[in-house]
């Protein structure tokens, strides 16, 4: 890696937040708080097979999988460990995943793990996906995100559905960037366009507008009973602590209340405002994930620099992590952020670049 380009760990509670996932403000919020009476203990003491099972971690399962409309919920302590635990397992040799070109790294971690083929189709397109599925072999598992990280653009969800159908393919969705933002209640977009049952599992995350940790994989019994048995980063950790999940329950309970109304209507105003901002190139979401496009990794480098020094809290977003040509600065929006705050950065943006 070229020198300047190492990645550097900040620290910057004293800064505007257009960088965290915690769309919603939940992990400053007091209905989320630690409650560790309830819990009973401070730890987990084992795994969920040997000593971390408990009624608290199946009753918040349970609570998760009504939530979005799925038979069953099983949670993970990360959405990283989710991915990989079910990618690694869930495919033999002989299979095929299908994977959008834009998949999150730990889908594709997962997918490495097993013995499965991987062929990618290109991020979106429809056509490419079917050329896919008419060359895979054995099962055919298709994974796809309803939001995309990076993009902040949304997967044509009923389309590859019904791809997916034509060619008895499963299909598994990340809403990891969805969940809490789309759907009446915040179900995400699998709920929202009614696909439960013609979606094989789904990931939910805790991290991004849930505002905690961990992250809960959705689908049949029969799919929370085989990861139980085969999924490797389920079996060979320690259990989250207890009072986790009764935060997890908590942002449930607060899920239906978050403001989306208020984050759509942030989101409609950047959009809006940088349209009018001749010679810049944003890209092109409806989501809360916004960025512009730099083009290189020392440009989107200096512009956030430029950016923290005037007192936003903003990350570049380099290559490999994103194609070649396409390095930015990645902006996301809260309910907690205001318009002023907006026109500000929007500002420093357009100076920087004078």
């Amino acid at each position: 890696m070229a020198n300047g380009l190492y990645r550097s760990l900040v620290y910057a509670t004293d800064k505007t937040d257009f960088s965290s996932n915690d769309y919603f403000g939940f992990s400053k919020s007091l209905s989320v708080k630690n409650n560790n009476s309830a819990a009973g203990s401070s730890g987990a003491t084992g795994s969920r097979s040997i000593t971390g099972n408990s009624l608290l971690a199946e009753d918040t399962e349970k609570i998760i999988a009504q939530f979005h409309g799925a038979e069953a919920a099983l949670i993970f302590n990360s959405g990283y460990m989710a991915n990989v635990g079910l990618f690694s397992c869930i495919a033999a040799k002989g299979d095929t995943f299908i994977s959008d070109e834009y998949i999150h790294a730990s889908i594709i971690d997962g997918m490495r793990l097993s013995y499965a083929s991987r062929l990618r189709f290109k991020h979106n397109d429809l056509h490419d996906l079917e050329k896919k599925l008419q060359l895979a072999a054995g099962k055919k598992i298709v994974a796809v995100e309803s939001i995309y990280s990076m993009d902040g653009d949304e997967a044509p969800l009923k389309e590859i559905a019904g791809l997916c159908k034509k060619y008895d393919a499963i299909l598994i969705v990340d809403e990891a960037h969805a969940t809490g933002v789309f759907g009446d209640k915040g179900e995400g977009l699998v709920s929202k366009y009614h696909l439960t049952k013609d979606v094989f599992a789904c990931t939910y995350t805790f991290g991004k507008a849930i505002g905690l940790h961990g992250a809960a994989i959705t689908g049949s019994h029969t799919l929370r009973n085989y990861l139980i048995n085969n999924a490797r980063s389920f079996i060979y950790t320690t259990a989250l602590p207890p009072h986790t999940y009764l935060q997890i329950q908590d942002a449930y309970k607060a899920l239906p209340m978050a403001d989306r109304t208020k984050l759509f209507q942030l989101i409609a105003y950047f959009r809006e405002a940088t349209q009018t901002m001749k010679g810049l190139r944003f890209i092109d979401s409806n989501s809360a994930i916004q960025g512009i496009i730099t083009g290189d990794n020392f440009k989107a480098k200096a512009l956030a620099e430029t950016l923290f020094k005037k007192g936003f809290y903003v990350r570049p977003i380099l290559s490999p992590t994103v194609p070649v040509s396409t390095e930015r600065v990645r902006i996301c929006l809260h309910t907690f952020n205001t318009i002023n705050e907006i026109k500000m950065l929007l500002t420093e943006i357009n100076n920087h670049f004078l």
